[in-house]
């Protein structure tokens, strides 16, 4: 099963899967050598990036994820401006301490290969690590695969069986399954996922993460509020979630209280949070780094305007939005490189409407509803990053990707559930649009507004 701790992670911007997956990819390389008495005999390590790690990866900060890696950091405990700290100094001293402690020469010009030549077969998001001596033997090669949303595997495992998990007492592998068992057992959603993540954990570390989720969240839209400045990468893009929030509270003292006030608050905490992201800072992957302000921004909208709103809801609406994200991870893609934003911003979209949908008291039958609805509505969505950064159009995406959210869960709540298109026939059909799509617009900056972006 795939679970609340897989769906929600704690990570540094500005991408789930060209930072985190690749950091978290480094640092299990460095570990295996130290593991098997290897890090004393490294003299040289290299990493080459492929595919849409090659053509974006500049802009998604994944040449700094892997140095952050291989000197031992992880993307949870990071802290974010010791991480850009230790990244110019490698850059300037030419010097890397694997795992902090085996210090090698490292020339990130050389020792970093944006390869935009080879191809990828196995999955878009590939990169190499190789260890070599003092002689230039090689040590060690791996071949590692940044599946979306912070997950990575092994090449060489991605075609393995899974291992055996222990037995968890709801299993379900589709959204008709999970319907079908909250049916028969006459449970929520959120209650089938934490009977589920009970059976795999000790009690109460999934409540400590759900907080833990809930407060990163709450504090990444905060911080987004409070500074200004220009976004990193060359763009110029500058911050505005700052002065949106100044205009709002403007118009409240002057009694101005427009009727898409809640809209805006919506598309404000969501920029605010990218803004964040894009600024290398601590977000939630939800279930994605480059869709984290989605979930956080209609979170928010439930805590603050939704009449009744409880620490309970919110938890129920965490709960109800992991099983959601785990149905399309399972059964269609969250990653851009595969299947373009409707991945992203479009699974987004359909866990924050299921959550919100089941926080204000909708059935299963209404939350798949409103799930299905939002996804319905992001189908085609492409991942075209000007400049390969994930700022343009990725910030004002989340933004309404946000506002559909709150549509569908309104939209499913008014009904009673039964609907003519179901989340499995979405999923697999954001699947098959993925399949489709051309390459160009699946991360790798070469379509879209990537290449007709153009400065006045």
């Amino acid at each position: 099963m795939i679970g609340v701790f897989d769906i929600f992670k704690l990570g540094i911007g500005p991408s789930s899967s060209h930072t985190v997956g690749p950091m978290k990819a480094a640092l299990a390389f460095a570990r295996g050598l130290a593991r098997d008495g290897l890090l004393a005999a490294t003299e040289r390590v290299v990493v080459d990036l492929y595919g849409s790690l090659a053509w974006t990866g500049r802009g998604h900060a994944t040449d700094k994820a892997a140095i952050l890696g291989l000197c031992g950091e992880e993307p949870e405990t990071v802290d974010p401006d010791a991480a850009e700290t230790l990244f110019s100094a490698v850059g300037r001293e030419r010097r890397l301490a694997l795992l902090k402690v085996r210090e090698i020469a490292f020339d990130p010009a050389l020792d970093i290969v944006f390869d935009k030549m080879t191809a990828t077969p196995r999955h878009p998001n590939t990169l190499r690590l190789r260890a070599f001596d003092a002689g230039g033997e090689l040590l060690r090669e791996e071949r590692w695969l940044s599946v979306g949303g912070g997950f990575v595997m092994r090449e060489d495992e991605a075609d393995a069986p899974p291992a055996l998990e222990a037995a968890i007492p709801y299993p379900f592998a589709d959204a008709g399954e999970l319907l079908a068992v909250g049916a028969r057992e006459k449970l929520s959603i959120a209650e089938i996922v934490a009977a589920n993540e009970a059976a795999l954990r000790p009690a109460g570390e999934v409540e400590r993460h759900v907080a833990l989720v809930v407060a990163t969240m709450m504090a990444s839209i905060d911080r987004g509020l409070r500074f200004e400045g220009e976004l990193p990468g060359g763009l110029h893009v500058r911050r505005r979630a700052k002065r949106l929030a100044e205009r709002l509270e403007a118009q409240k003292l002057l009694n101005l209280r427009p009727p898409h006030e809640a809209m805006d608050r919506l598309s404000l905490h969501a920029i605010a949070v990218n803004e964040e992201n894009a600024a290398g800072g601590r977000v939630v992957t939800a279930p994605t780094n480059g869709a984290a302000g989605v979930v956080p921004a209609v979170l928010r909208h439930y805590r603050d305007l939704c009449p009744g709103a409880t620490r309970e809801g919110e938890r129920v609406f965490i709960l109800t939005a992991a099983a959601i994200g785990a149905l399309f991870k399972m059964n269609a893609s969250i990653s851009g490189a595969e299947v373009g934003c409707q991945g992203e911003v479009g699974v987004a979209s359909s866990m924050a409407a299921a959550g919100l949908a089941a926080a204000l008291g909708g059935t299963n039958a209404q939350v798949e509803n409103a799930a299905e609805i939002a996804m319905e509505h992001h189908l085609g969505l492409t991942c075209d990053p000007v400049g390969g950064l994930v700022q343009i159009p990725c910030i004002e995406r989340n933004a309404f990707g946000a506002v559909k959210a709150v549509a569908a869960a309104s939209l499913a709540l008014a009904g009673d559930g039964v609907h003519f298109v179901s989340l499995d026939q979405v999923a697999a059909t954001m699947a098959q649009t993925g399949a489709d799509m051309q390459s160009k617009y699946k991360e790798t900056s070469l379509g879209g507004l990537a290449v007709n972006f153009t400065e006045c």
